[in-house]
């Protein structure tokens, strides 16, 4: 199954309501975990984003798979860049 690097850009004006609504979001991101959909996630250590390793059957399973994010459903990721990625080398190589 294809992997896909997931790159959020958070706006500034957004991290109270994102400190808010992040149990709920991360319990989300547990769930996506637990059915092996998300490989690995974590936020940039400035605050701008977070980039997220997912396993879908395309870039459309993956955009569907994103919208249900509390974050995205919420209206607080400024941005999401969904590129397909071939890992060579390391743990996500095949």
């Amino acid at each position: 199954m294809p992997l896909f690097a997931v790159d959020y850009t958070y706006l500034p004006d957004k991290a109270e309501a994102r400190d808010r609504t992040r149990p709920e979001h991360r319990g989300w991101l547990a769930e996506q975990a637990d059915h092996g959909i998300l490989l690995t996630v974590g936020p940039y250590p400035d605050g701008s984003g977070a980039l997220l390793i997912i396993s879908a059957d395309g870039a459309d399973a993956a955009a569907a798979m994103l919208a249900r994010d509390p974050f995205a459903r919420d209206g607080l990721i400024g941005g999401v860049r969904v590129t397909e990625w071939k890992p060579v080398i390391g743990a996500f190589a095949d």
